[in-house]
Parts: structure tokens; sequence; C-alpha cells
């Protein structure tokens, strides 16, 4: 029987490594269809809605959402703070010149001690308080108007809901979403798996994203009760490769690091990690992930989710990858650690106990390997890429 396949964020890391699979793996019949953000905006129901109505898909990949690293959430929810600098007893304020950067000043509530002002201005306005701005005594404070990710949050839920209801509408009959590990309760015990999604409050730096992606999981198993819809969810761990975001400041860890060994090397610099190097993560390679995307596509029909990783002995340090990427891009160059940037959550190790009762024998992509083809393709792609 003939399939249309939709994908959307068909132009990310994951979408172009599913194009590549199935150009070479179709089954006869079946028609992939690669969404960009050129195709329509999936916040937005009636272009959803017009997508739907134009392709007809049988099958839908979700993967488009508003993403960013650890340093582009912290950027967004601080930037959003505003900031009052006082002296304990004394009335007057003391504000930020550039006002700019921070909110309208309503709702401000609570006062709090910050231990470290330089780094935290620093991290909004790029550059540490002038001498001006800093209080006589060392006690510091400020207030913050509470602002969680409200971007990350809406953008995704409309993307969410769009997508799903659609797919409910036209009888779609199989909808895969991605989720991520980064939803998972920041106190957990480890090897976490997919039946503890909820157990608790995500890591701070990332509430919004990881509520929202939350919820598909509880609206897969509401449409399978209500409506009978075959949705389920994955969760891969971390994802590099090929057609990956290489923006420093944006972009995940392995693009991250690639693009900054590269402008090291270039310019003949040391090569700085933000942060100690000690956060362990399972990494997987953006073609294993789209094969094993498509199988679930294919032959997994169950609501609950199912995590899509490499092994838990495979779990690596973040200075064992930088120093991967650095072998990999044959820098010779001075290698930092700057402990004065955050670290983020130190491990989220992740079991693929039901990926391997299903799939026992799939064989993952080595990290070096992985890794050197992702140096390759930048290198060569170095004009096009995202960064």
């Amino acid at each position: 029987m003939p399939s249309t396949i939709l994908v959307t964020g068909g132009s990310g890391l994951v979408g172009q490594a599913i194009k590549a699979y199935t150009d070479a793996n179709a089954l006869e019949g079946e028609t992939w269809i690669f969404l960009s953000s050129k195709d329509g905006d999936l916040r937005k129901r009636d272009e959803t809605d017009a997508i739907f109505d134009r392709y007809k898909p049988t099958h839908v990949i979700h993967l488009a959402a508003k993403v960013g690293g650890l340093f582009a959430n912290l950027k967004q929810k601080v930037g959003r703070f505003r900031v009052l600098f006082l002296r304990r007893g004394d009335r007057h304020r003391r504000r930020t010149s550039d006002r700019s950067l921070f909110g309208n000043g309503k709702g401000e509530s609570k006062l709090t001690k910050m231990n470290n002002p330089t780094f935290f201005l620093g991290l909004v306005a790029d550059r540490p308080p002038s001498r001006a701005h800093r209080p006589a005594t060392s006690h510091l404070y400020y207030y913050t108007s509470p602002s969680p990710f409200v971007e990350f949050y809406r953008e995704n839920t409309l993307i969410n809901d769009n997508i799903m209801e659609n797919c409910r509408l036209h009888n779609v009959a199989k909808l895969v979403s991605m989720l991520s590990t980064c939803i998972f309760p920041d106190k957990t015990t480890y090897p976490i798996d997919e039946t503890m999604l909820h157990d608790g409050p995500p890591h701070p730096s990332n509430e919004g994203y990881a509520y929202a992606k939350r919820l598909i999981d509880t609206m897969n198993r509401a449409y399978a009760e209500e409506y009978g819809c075959n949705f389920t969810s994955i969760i891969p761990t971390n994802i590099y490769g090929p057609h990956d975001n290489f923006s420093i400041e944006n972009g995940h860890v392995i693009p991250g690091l690639i693009h900054k060994c590269y402008k090291a090397r270039r310019d003949g610099t040391p090569f700085t990690i933000w942060g100690t190097g000690s956060p362990l993560r399972q990494f997987i390679y953006s073609l294993d992930l789209a094969e094993l995307t498509v199988w679930v596509m294919r032959e997994y029909h169950s609501p609950d989710p199912i995590t899509l990783s490499v092994d838990e002995d495979a779990e690596v340090s973040i200075r064992d990858v930088a120093l991967a990427v650095a072998r990999a891009m044959k820098f010779d160059g001075e290698v930092v650690f700057d402990s004065t940037k955050a670290d983020g959550q130190f491990k989220k190790t992740a079991s693929n106990k039901k990926l391997r009762g299903l799939r026992p024998d799939y064989k993952f992509t080595t990290m070096e390997e992985g890794v050197q083809r992702a140096v390759d393709w930048f290198l060569e792609n170095y004009e096009s890429a995202r960064k």
C-alpha cells in the first residue's frame, strides 16, 4: 500500500540523516517529504492545516522544535531578568544601564543574593559590570522578574498541538515524535529509563522546553485511549553528525566544539572548552538515530516512548569528546577547559534496555568514527554549514 511520510524539521540534523538513510533504504511505495521552515510556520494552525491538506501524509515523523544548547537557554532566561543593585540598608537602587536586555520592570518579586555578579552580567551583556554599577559593600543583591522559558514552552506546545491534532483529523496511521533526555527529572537515579520521565521537575536551565516535550508523551497516551491513534515518541541521547547547527553559542556540545576547534586551528589560538569537561554524556551518531527512527515508524507500535541510545558503557566525558574533536581536526595547539563557565547537569545516563530487547544486535557507530565523519563534513561544507 502506498504511503506518504512527512518529516517535520526535515532540513535539520536528524531530518537530513533520515533523508540520507531512506534514499538508500526506502521501501517500495514509500514517498518521503522533508519539510523546512520555508514550507510553513508550524506554530500557526492555519499553515499547519495547509501543509497536511497539501501532502495528505499517511505517516509523520515530528522533529521540528524550538531548541537551544545550555548557554542559549541560560542566555534567554537570564536575559529576561531585570537587575537592580542595592546596598544593604540603602533605599536607592542601582540599575544596569543596558535596560534593553531586561524586562519592563513589572512583576519584581524576590530579593536574592548574587555570589558572582561579574559572571552573571558577563553572561547577559557579554561584559562585566562597570565600576559605576558596583555597590561599595561586598553584599550584593538583585531583584529578578521571574520569567520561565515562556518562548520555549509556548512555541513548542503550539507546534506539537498543531501536528498531533492534524494527525488525528487526517487519520495518519503513525506519528513518531522526538523527545530528549534533557527533559527527564534533574534529581533522579541513574540510569534513567522511559518510566521515569514524569518523576520530578527538569533541570532549571531547561524547564520550558522540557515541560512542552513531556506533554507529547501524555498526549500520545490520551490520543490512543480516546481516539485509537497510533502515536508514539522516541527519546534519543545527545545527537551529532552532518547538517548539525555548528553555532558556538546556540548549538549543542559536539558541533559547538567542532566549530571552536576549527577557529582555534585557523587562528592559532587555544581550543577553549566551556566548563570543566567532567560531565558525562551518551552521544548517538545521526545516521544511527535515523535508521532506528525509521524502524520505530515501521515496527514499534506502542504509545509508550522508547529510548534510542548507545549502551551505558559508551558514556563519555565532555573532556574526552573535546580531545576526540581535536584529533579529528588535527589540532595540535593548547586545549583549555574554562571552569568559570557552567557545566550544566553532570550526568543523565540513559538505559536502552527496551531498545536492546527489540534490537539486541544493533551496532552503533563509535565515537571516534562519528566525530571524524562530522568534522570531515563540517570542513567540506564550511561555507554553507549552519553556524
